[in-house]
């Protein structure tokens, strides 16, 4: 009789090591339960943003390329959410200096579209858009011109932008998948001017396009 409350006791406590265990296996199950459905829904994610990848590819994305005339700009930008567009002129020294820097951002970010077109091909695009300053940069979103890129003025107002500075600037007009701080721009190292930089006039095919760049460059 005297080990009674104690076998009771005894007792007691094995039922609720029991329940205890078997609640700490329910949550040990759907822990495995909740991982494997995360381990899911990343996969799912990974195979869909693969195959985003390949059908952006499979567009020309992926890398900087120059169309060939303005015919081929239409269709170029329609099968494009997002695309970069350079028009550019073969003298242009600060259109080279783009070329660089889209070259590489094109690499880095898939999901736009990085064209480049010679402006002395596209005069009715010129008139459209309008191109007046060379280089210019359209930043196109579903077929429409959003924002533009003239000369070097968004980029530091210098030669020695970086290339940093340029995706800001992209990501702030939303035509690129920016993951760095929009409301601050990369710091920009401010070089003494060599050279005196003047706007000059240039005729293509009779009209007058100001070209950005430095006088002794043209």
């Amino acid at each position: 009789m005297a080990n009674q409350p104690l076998d009771f006791i005894t007792k007691a406590l094995e039922k609720v090591e029991e329940k205890v265990d078997s609640e700490l296996s329910k949550l040990n199950e759907l822990e495995e339960d909740d991982l494997e459905k995360l381990k899911q829904k990343r996969l799912e994610a990974l195979k869909k943003a693969q195959k985003q990848k390949q059908e952006w590819l499979s567009k020309g994305h992926g890398e900087y390329r120059e169309i060939p005339s303005e015919k081929d700009f239409f269709g170029e930008v329609k099968e494009s959410k997002k695309v970069v567009c350079h028009f550019y002129r073969d003298t242009t020294f600060r259109c080279k200096i783009l070329d660089k820097h889209l070259a590489i951002l094109a690499k880095k970010h898939v999901e736009t579209k990085f064209l480049k077109l010679n402006v002395e091909k596209a005069p009715f695009l010129s008139e459209r858009l309008p191109i007046k300053v060379i280089p210019t940069l359209a930043l196109l979103i579903d077929g429409k011109t959003k924002d533009y890129v003239v000369g070097f003025a968004d980029l530091g107002n210098t030669d020695e932008f970086s290339t940093d500075m340029l995706e800001w600037r992209l990501g702030c007009a939303d035509v690129i998948s920016y993951s760095g701080n929009l409301m601050e721009p990369p710091t920009v190292t401010k070089k003494a001017a060599t050279k005196v930089t003047k706007v000059e006039k240039k005729t293509i095919r009779g009209r007058g396009y100001d070209s950005d760049s430095d006088s002794e460059d043209d």
